[in-house]
């Protein structure tokens, strides 16, 4: 038998090009997946998107119905902390699984270099980072949209709470790949906790050192315009995304990337960082200084007035579109007045103590101009009937300063007139005692200097409030002399308005 060789022809070879990156997506989106199934991850992810759409959608009453929008944007600041310790933790362990499991070994047979997929650890944070700005730009979008809100907010002050979540993650992985063992991670959010405990308190007075915390939260009792808050906000969104680059190339690098981009990246990162931690640290110009001593001490400089009715009311440019309610508790007010205050001219202007920016929690000096009612930059809640009282002191004793003096008789009239017309009159009396009572004597707040009012006059508000308002307030017309007359007794005031005379006389709280 004959045996015939034929040529095998050789074997095909289809050859792909290599997608290395492709590779590094899919396993980032896988490791995103997977961090959804660490409790601590899941947990507050739905606190924080849970809270966010509670607050935004339950009934905002008080001053929350009235946000501004420089303050809302540091608003956002606060609520993803928890998810990004959570990131930081999860993520370090997801980064150490094929050590813990004895895997490590493995890759080496793999396409893929190591550090490639600590690349996709970083890059498996990106859609929780991603997520936190949708909140965010949620939540802001929200409150501008509301009736009551004024000001403008900052994108650099928006993006602090996606860069927090981002950094944290990034941070994980770089542990896990500097100290590989689950122990680190803890000890680090801890330490972490105590280094900003040490910035926020220990070294609250130096500015460069307070802005090296990745959220700086400031509030003070009033909002201040936008162009007076003074904070680097842009500079320190520069800082943050410094550290996260800075992080996530230093942990590709102990990965083993010791690639010239990767090295030219890390150096990149650590200038950006360093340019972002200088100018935040600047402090506060002379320019932004001279600004707020202006606003402070000549706002008249600074507002644009409006009238309504038979009064003025002078704003600063973010707040001019709330005259309008303003001026409906000033016409409320001197609705239950008598004689020339019921047609009393007013001027109604926006003032605040802006010396010491965000953090000062300083109290405006009372006004002596005659007729002149101060209002503040906070509005809703408590502040409409601290305003009713301070426009009823100007009504009865003719101005500010004045009408924290009053220690007799008169402090009936402006009670009456303050909270006499309101919807709840006795919880608005409420409010604008520091007590929060009904009885016994009490400090009246208002947006200046505060009233006092002893036990007796008190009585004698809380049964006027009690019979009916066109009674009293015909009551309170007819006698409007003897009412507003200086060194009236709150007995002889009970005895006009046919009240129960109350016992004692009438004495200031201090």
């Amino acid at each position: 038998m004959n045996t015939v060789m034929e040529p095998t022809a050789p074997p095909v070879v289809h050859s792909e090009p290599r997608r290395p990156w492709g590779a590094v997506i899919a396993l980032a989106r896988f490791e995103a997946r997977d961090l959804l199934r660490y409790i601590p991850v899941v947990v507050t992810l739905l606190v924080y998107v849970g809270y966010t759409l509670w607050t935004l959608l339950s009934e905002r009453e008080g001053m929350d119905a009235f946000p501004a929008l420089q303050d809302t944007d540091r608003g956002t600041q606060s609520a993803p902390l928890l998810l990004g310790i959570a990131l930081l933790v999860c993520v370090n362990r997801a980064a150490l699984r094929s050590r813990r499991r004895g895997t490590d070994r493995h890759f080496d047979v793999l396409v893929m270099e190591p550090w490639r997929r600590t690349v996709a650890h970083v890059l498996s944070v990106v859609p929780f980072a991603v997520l936190t700005a949708l909140v965010v730009l949620g939540e802001f979008t929200w409150q501008a949209l509301r009736p009551g809100a004024v000001g403008h907010g900052s994108v650099a002050e928006l993006a602090v709470g996606p860069l927090y979540v981002m950094l944290c993650g990034a941070l994980g992985v770089l542990i896990a790949r500097l100290v590989p063992t689950v122990f680190a991670a803890p000890i680090l959010v801890l330490g972490l906790f105590t280094l900003a405990t040490f910035i926020s308190t220990g070294t609250s007075d130096a500015e460069w050192s307070r802005w090296l915390s990745p959220v700086v939260g400031e509030s003070g009792s009033e909002t201040l315009p936008s162009d007076l808050i003074g904070r680097p906000a842009a500079w320190h969104a520069l800082y943050l995304i410094g550290l996260v680059l800075l992080a996530a190339t230093a942990a590709v690098l102990a990965g083993g990337g010791r690639t010239r981009p990767v090295k030219a990246g890390l150096a990149g990162a650590l200038a950006l960082t360093l340019t972002g931690a200088v100018a935040q640290s600047g402090g506060v110009s002379a320019e932004l200084t001279a600004a707020r001593e202006r606003a402070t001490v000549s706002p008249e400089k600074e507002q644009s007035c409006t009238r309504h009715g038979a009064s003025t009311y002078c704003a600063f440019p973010e707040w001019t579109g709330r005259a309008g309610t303003w001026a409906g508790v000033v016409e409320r007010v001197q609705s239950l007045a008598g004689g020339s205050a019921a047609e009393e001219q007013l001027l109604v202007r926006q003032r605040f103590d802006a010396t010491y920016g965000l953090s000062a929690d300083t109290t405006v000096e009372p006004s002596t101009t005659p007729r002149q009612v101060t209002v503040g930059t906070r509005w809703g809640g408590n502040r409409v009937p601290e305003f009713a009282s301070a426009v009823a002191s100007v009504l009865v004793a003719g101005d500010e300063a004045k009408g924290g003096e009053l220690c007799d008789g008169r402090m009936v009239t402006v009670m009456w007139l303050a909270v006499g017309g309101a919807a709840d009159p006795k919880t608005d009396l409420r409010n604008v005692r520091l007590d929060d009572s009904l009885s016994g004597s009490a400090i009246v707040l208002t947006p200046t200097n505060s009233l006092s009012m002893s036990a007796g006059q008190t009585s004698v508000v809380v049964e006027l409030l009690s019979r009916p308002r066109t009674e009293v307030t015909a009551a309170v017309k007819e006698h409007w002399s003897e009412l507003t007359a200086p060194g009236v007794t709150t007995a002889q005031v009970a005895r006009v308005l046919g009240t129960e005379v109350p016992k004692g006389d009438d004495e200031c709280e201090a």
